[in-house]
């Protein structure tokens, strides 16, 4: 799938959490509605059976409640960011791939992907570093019929890991000062590797010498990645945008001069950002359409000859944006909590939610095909389409959604962590069962509050759109 990821570690982060968040974005031309649901450890099967590939993998027998690739034990993961590679990768390890039986052929049987991973490796782990580990031990075994990269978080750190060709893979831990930002391409730079690059010519460095020490320090990038020119269109600039965002003066970023274009392939993979990262930062580029860049497809001034010219980040069909914040201190019935978005980020509103329940709001869980506001998906859907088509006399009204909803999240989230931290008479903070209890009271608080300010939005919009279409006629009867 084409998606966005950021990962910020904890000493970049405005409260020392630890950030992981992604978009998933639908194929071009369909849109995949979302929910938001809790699945228990008696949910999970003895074997697991992949939808596309057909690989039966048993499972450990002890598994872990969990919501939105958050666990019980306050670990997050992201599943997953569809990366690319080049045929020389793909050429010395292929990817396994499911064939369906043929005259005179056996069914050939695929590897592991994006719809398994989460299922594979979130119940069963207690760290970031085991979640690593375990989808290493996985991949090697199985193999994978794509590229991904897939992000892992616990209290402490974050890691980064990247599927190379069909069996192997790298990762990388985090820095806890800095950020990284992935727009659907290979974009570790820098690693140590082993005879995998001798033995199937894979570096393309002019200075290798294979009696040098260092001789396979690497740029995966370069190694591993990809270079097309569809590249510089639909990744590259992405990145470019969000890092221009973190350091705004830490490099020039426009103009002829510029030591980084939204073309370039050399873009850093983790800067240390010029301030503190807040999840309002996340939402933003997590939600960019170019704002402030002759790039912006809403462009209304100057020379627009470039105006749409780079894949947004915040598009038509953004699906969510799920972005886990592990905060460390809190007790661990309230360390994880999962910041949601449906729909077009650039008209949509994200809220938080404690992720250590037994149930999840009937308005994020009850999402189904058929379009309803009923449903936070799908008046979110509804209210992008039509601000989209009204922007400016929208744009106003969604920026005051934001703000409104954001703000009232941050006051009953707040209000929340204080109870959770408060010792009662005997001097505890709430067990685990009275803890859950609280979360989800509040959780249910923060979709009644979503519904009332979505739906007043939503009102809003239709009104602003009806006033524009191209039937309108000032004269009414007396």
């Amino acid at each position: 799938m084409s998606c966005t990821t950021i990962l910020v570690g904890k000493d970049a982060t405005y409260d020392g959490s630890t950030m992981i968040a992604r978009n998933d974005d639908s194929g071009s031309g369909h849109f995949t509605a979302k929910k938001f649901v809790v699945v228990e450890p008696e949910d999970i099967p003895k074997t697991y059976k992949s939808v596309l590939s057909h690989v039966e993998i048993p499972l450990p027998q002890k598994g872990l409640r969990g919501a939105c690739g958050v666990n019980e034990k306050n670990v997050g993961m992201t599943a997953t960011e569809t990366i690319t590679s080049n045929e020389r990768v793909l050429g010395a390890d292929p990817l396994v791939e499911y064939h369906k039986a043929e005259e005179n052929k056996k069914e050939q049987i695929g590897g592991i992907g994006e719809e398994d991973l989460v299922s594979l490796v979130i119940p069963f782990i207690k760290t970031a570093r085991e979640g690593v580990e375990r989808l290493g031990s996985l991949l090697e075994k199985y193999g994978t019929y794509e590229m991904n990269g897939i992000a892992f978080s616990d209290e402490k750190e974050i890691w980064w890991l990247e599927t190379i060709g069909g069996h192997h893979f790298i990762a990388r831990r985090v820095p806890d000062d800095a950020y990284v930002v992935m727009p659907n391409q290979l974009g570790i730079d820098y690693f140590d590797m082993d005879e995998f690059i001798k033995q199937n010519h894979l570096d393309l460095s002019m200075d290798f010498e294979e009696d040098d020490e260092d001789a396979w320090t690497i740029n995966p990038r370069e190694c591993f990645g990809s270079h097309d020119d569809a590249d510089h269109v639909y990744n590259t600039p992405r990145a470019w945008y969000m890092l221009r965002y973190f350091n705004p003066k830490t490099f020039d970023w426009d103009g002829p001069e510029a030591d980084f274009r939204p073309t370039d392939d050399d873009l850093p993979w983790a800067l240390i950002p010029e301030r503190k990262v807040t999840p309002e930062d996340v939402k933003y580029v997590l939600s960019s359409h170019y704002q402030g860049t002759p790039y912006d497809p809403y462009l209304t001034y100057g020379d627009k000859s470039m105006a749409g010219a780079y894949r947004s980040i915040g598009i038509n069909r953004n699906d969510f944006l799920g972005f886990v914040q592990i905060r460390p201190y809190m007790p661990n019935s309230a360390k994880a909590i999962v910041w949601l978005a449906f729909a077009s980020n650039a008209f949509n509103a994200m809220v938080p939610f404690y992720t250590n329940v037994d149930s999840t709001p009937n308005y994020l869980n009850s999402t189904t095909g058929t379009v309803s506001t009923d449903s936070f998906y799908w008046t979110s859907r509804l209210i992008a389409a039509m601000a989209d088509a009204s922007y400016k006399t929208s744009l106003n009204l969604i920026e005051r959604y934001q703000l409104a909803v954001q703000s009232k999240a941050h006051e009953i989230l707040g209000r929340t962590d204080r109870a959770l931290n408060t010792p009662a008479p005997s001097g505890r903070r709430p067990g685990k069962a009275a803890a859950a209890k609280i979360c989800t009271k509040a959780n249910e608080e923060m979709a009644g509050m979503l519904r009332k300010e979505t739906d007043d939005t939503l009102k809003k919009v239709l009104n602003a759109c009806s006033n524009n279409m191209k039937n309108q006629y000032a004269r009414s009867d007396a």
